[in-house]
């Protein structure tokens, strides 16, 4: 296999597996599907000593977050419960998972991420999550800017529609990096 993966010098980003956003219906991965397959390749990078990094998206009043002028709004005025920005508990947070709230779509852009990663010898990242043309690409051309190698799991990321999915897959991420699955992954990790 072309992919060996050194559990010392990588680290798995999970995006936005919170409870607000797991709610909506992924396209073509069910949230689900996603969240059970994150939470695999979370267990195996814990065996194995490996970096696990949990970004959620949240705002303290609104205030800190963007607010564009735009064509197409991101969504319709959804009332975010008290729990919006919680993990899921299928990932079972642990102490040793560095927990990133970012306020925009990118995981990197005002957090410490990069500095955290950097510090720990971290050369290449993992990364899953919802949605994937939003904030997986957005924390993957980042990370790409900041030249980082990076792995891209199919089937542990959805987006809002299949073709939305379909593109960041087809045209994106094949320039910045490598798109695996969930299995593929793990038998990398020696698992």
């Amino acid at each position: 296999m072309d992919l060996e993966l050194q559990s010392k010098k990588t680290a798995l980003v999970i995006i936005d597996l919170q409870k607000g956003i797991v709610q909506f219906p992924g396209a073509p991965n069910a949230t689900t599907e996603v969240v059970a397959n994150a939470a695999k390749l979370s267990q195996a990078f814990r065996k194995q000593g490996g970096f696990v990094v949990l970004v959620t998206v949240g705002s303290r009043d609104g205030g800190d977050l963007l607010h564009p002028i735009v064509d197409q709004p991101m969504t319709t005025s959804v009332q975010r419960s008290a729990d919006f920005a919680d993990l899921v508990p299928e990932l079972h947070v642990q102490p040793t998972d560095h927990l990133v709230i970012k306020h925009q779509w990118g995981a990197f852009f005002g957090t410490d991420l990069d500095l955290q990663l950097r510090r720990r010898g971290i050369d290449t990242l993992v990364l899953c999550g919802i949605a994937t043309n939003i904030g997986v690409e957005t924390t993957a051309r980042e990370a790409y800017q900041h030249n980082y190698q990076q792995i891209f799991v199919s089937d542990a990321m959805t987006g809002l529609t299949a073709a939305e999915h379909e593109h960041t897959l087809q045209y994106i991420f094949p320039r910045i990096g490598r798109i695996r699955t969930t299995e593929q992954v793990l038998t990398a990790l020696g698992l």
